[in-house]
């Protein structure tokens, strides 16, 4: 597996399935914010509840792949999923059948959010009890100060690069390893803003 995070903002994308399944791969796709259509015989309120997305009921048809820059196959139908990652091979789209790893281009993997810090889990598609355990066990440990330490990193190294310096020559472990994360934790993000300034400053001195 060639691990990559892939850019869907603003991008069509096809799920083919209207089901509890589906639902979910399309509250994926709309959370990074996909233009989703989904087509099924059946497509059910779950999915129609989702804001942004469109769908069709009725059979899928290859036709439907055309501009399309991804597709998931979700269906009960083995027969569908292995049609629709058939056709999706042929005209050059990334396909993923839905926890069938033998009619993938791409496997998704269990994911951890904290604002925009990500952290993903997977077995290449042949456990996923597996991951979801592993993802679990990460939620509990990565809490919410993470995407705090994450925004004020950010800003500094932002900061550091308007001021025409580079940012490659500071000691950010230096910074990571003062206990900044404590303090965010603690509820005292000034201080941990100002350790991280002291820390950047001195070493960079």
């Amino acid at each position: 597996m060639y691990p990559v995070n892939l850019v869907v903002e603003g991008r069509p994308c096809l799920v083919v399935g209207g089901g509890r399944v589906a639902a979910h791969k399309v509250r994926g796709l709309r959370r990074c914010g996909a233009e989703v259509h989904v087509v099924a015989p059946e497509v059910s309120d779950e999915v129609r509840a989702q804001a942004g997305v469109t769908w069709e009921e009725r059979p899928y048809a290859a036709p439907d792949l055309e501009g399309r820059r991804l597709v998931i196959a979700a269906t009960d139908d083995p027969a569908v999923n292995e049609a629709v990652y058939r056709d999706a091979e042929a005209a050059g789209v990334w396909i993923n059948g839905a926890d069938d790893p033998a009619h993938c281009s791409f496997t998704l993997p269990s994911v951890v959010r904290r604002g925009d810090l990500l952290l993903t889990v997977s077995t290449g598609g042949r456990s996923p009890a597996l991951a979801v355990w592993l993802r679990e066990k990460l939620e509990a440990e990565i809490g919410p100060e993470y995407a705090v330490l994450l925004d004020l990193l950010a800003a500094e190294r932002e900061s550091i690069r308007a001021s025409g310096r580079s940012s490659e020559q500071v000691d950010w472990r230096r910074a990571l390893d003062s206990d900044m994360l404590g303090l965010i934790r603690s509820g005292d993000v000034t201080h941990a803003k100002e350790r991280l300034h002291t820390c950047l400053s001195s070493s960079s001195g």
